[in-house]
């Protein structure tokens, strides 16, 4: 997972952000680029929070569906794999 340092999670743009009003669970990188690992993290971290209690269910399904989309669009461009013979 790229290295995200707090002076460089402060340039994103808010569309960066799974919750992009509260500017939590980043699933781009520094770059803003969509990023697979930032956004199974963004999931995994949610699932914590929701599992604790701080977090809504429909604030889950709003984090997961945000990165399910960088998840989706990441698998769609892998190449196939061609089996041996």
């Amino acid at each position: 997972m790229t290295k995200l340092t707090a002076k460089k999670r402060k340039k994103l743009p808010d569309s960066s952000f799974a919750l992009s009003g509260k500017r939590k669970y980043p699933i781009k990188t520094a770059s803003g680029k969509p990023d697979p690992s930032h956004a199974a993290n963004a999931k995994a971290r949610a699932q914590q929070q929701y599992d604790k209690g701080n977090i809504s269910k429909a604030t889950l399904e709003k984090i997961d569906a945000a990165a399910n989309k960088v998840l989706k669009r990441k698998a769609a461009t892998k190449p196939k794999s061609t089996k041996r013979k």
